[in-house]
Parts: structure tokens; sequence; C-alpha cells
């Protein structure tokens, strides 16, 4: 426990540090995070052995995480298009090999690079907002943070139903509960500070599709850790694991609330 404390301090202050600072600073944190993020999918799923579609696959996150919308190109780059480059090269890779890289493998890596690349690329581009990047930024870490807080709590003090024990077998239906209330209570916190920002209408609504899809995301990456039988993504974090296992409801909630146009792009 004393370890998990001075990591998650350490690391923590090194976060809302670089989140403060804005800019190439926090977008070169959230980059390495998703490098990161990237290695442990590949290894906990051992496809490490095939260097050149790692190699692949580790350039296609990089341009999909990147902020490449804030950024002056030649070519007038896309989602779309960055994702399906990314197919096609990934796919190429099957020809070339002549199937010593197989469409399954590729579908694994691919999987992992949208994943990851996408759900790091919308969280620079929260912070990238114009004039008000650091308050949805931190709005939405903060109800993140607050849901796992408030399920935790409210699920251990109240929790008799349990949610989903087949994945979770901890989570509770009380919790879960508790955890999106909190969530609520936080974001009209931030619309009381900045009404001229968010109207408390929104706020509610953002509370509520923060803390389900946050909630769901950590159940999703619970669910696959169980099927590789693993307790953690990682160990570069100590007492907590891995990158993919801090940031498993982020790589969620980032992208939903954009694509729900629930916060300025």
């Amino acid at each position: 426990m004393k370890q998990r404390i001075l990591t998650g301090a350490i690391a923590g202050a090194g976060f809302l540090g670089l989140l403060a600072a804005g800019g190439n600073w926090f977008a070169a944190l959230i980059l390495l995070m998703a490098v990161i993020g990237y290695d442990e999918f590949v290894r906990m799923n051992n496809l490490k052995q095939h260097r050149i579609t790692w190699l692949l696959g580790m350039a296609a996150l990089v341009l999909l995480t990147l902020p490449w919308e804030t950024h002056r190109f030649t070519y007038e780059l896309n989602e779309i298009g960055l994702i399906w480059g990314a197919a096609f090269v990934l796919l190429s890779a099957t020809v070339f090999s002549k199937n010593k890289i197989t469409i399954d493998m590729i579908s694994l890596l691919f999987l992992g690079v949208v994943y990851i690349g996408v759900g790091f690329h919308y969280m620079i581009m929260t912070r990238w907002i114009e004039d008000h990047g650091l308050f949805w930024t931190m709005l939405i870490f903060v109800c993140i943070w607050a849901t796992d807080s408030g399920a935790y709590f409210i699920g251990s003090k109240f929790g008799k139903r349990l949610l989903w024990p087949v994945i979770s077998p901890k989570k509770s239906v009380e919790g879960a509960l508790g955890g999106v209330l909190v969530a609520i209570v936080v974001a009209l916190c931030f619309s009381l500070y900045r009404p001229d920002l968010l109207d408390p209408a929104r706020a509610v609504l953002l509370g509520v599709v923060v803390a389900v899809s946050g909630q769901l995301g950590d159940l999703m990456q619970s669910a696959y850790k169980r099927v590789k039988g693993i307790k953690d993504t990682g160990t570069i974090l100590p007492g907590h694991g891995g990158i993919l296992d801090r940031v498993d409801s982020w790589l969620i909630v980032f992208p939903l609330v954009h694509w729900l146009a629930l916060i300025p792009y």
C-alpha cells in the first residue's frame, strides 16, 4: 500500500503538472503513454516476436495519436483516412510475409492501434481546445476520478447486488449508481464555476455519460485481462500495474464526449 500511494502521488503530480503546462508538453506525455500502452497490448497478446508488424503498428499508433488537426500538413489528414491506412499497411504484411503473419495477428494489432491511438488522440485534442482546454480536460478527468472513488466507497458501504460478477466480482450495482451520482455532482460544480461554458443541463448529461462509459471502459479492460489470465497489463507503475490499467476509462470517455458533441472541438 505504501508503494502504491508513493507511486500514485509522484505519477499524479507529474501528470497534473504537464496537464497544466499543456501544449507540446502534455502532448508528448500522452504520446509516450500511448506508445507504452501499445507495447503492453502487444506483449499481452504475445505478438512482440514479429518485429516488423510491431513497428508498423507503432507507426500507425503514433500517427493516430498525434494532434494533426492543430498543425499544417501538405496533405490534409483525417481520422478515417488514417485508420484505413493503418488497416491497409498491416493487411499488406500478411501478403509480404506469405501468411507467416496471419490475419488473426493483424486483427489484434489493428484493434490495439485504433483503441489506444484514437483514445489518446482525443485526450490531446481536448487539452488543445482554444482558450478553455484546461477547463474541459480537468472536467473530464475529475468526473472520471470521482466516478471511480464514488463507486468504490459507496459500493463498499452499501453494495449488495453484484454488477457483473463473471468479469469483475467486486463491483456492485449500488457502487456503479453511486459513481454516476458523484460524477453528476462534480460536473455541476464545474457548471457553477463557469456557467458561461457549461450549463447545468449539459453538466448533468456529461456527468452521466462520463460515469457510465468510464465504468464500461473499466469492465472492458477487466474482461480482456480475464480472458488473457493476467492481473495487470504491465509493471511500469509499481502497485498500480501498467499504463492500460490506469487509462481504461479514459480511452473510452474522451472520444465519446467528442463524438456526442458534449464539449467543443
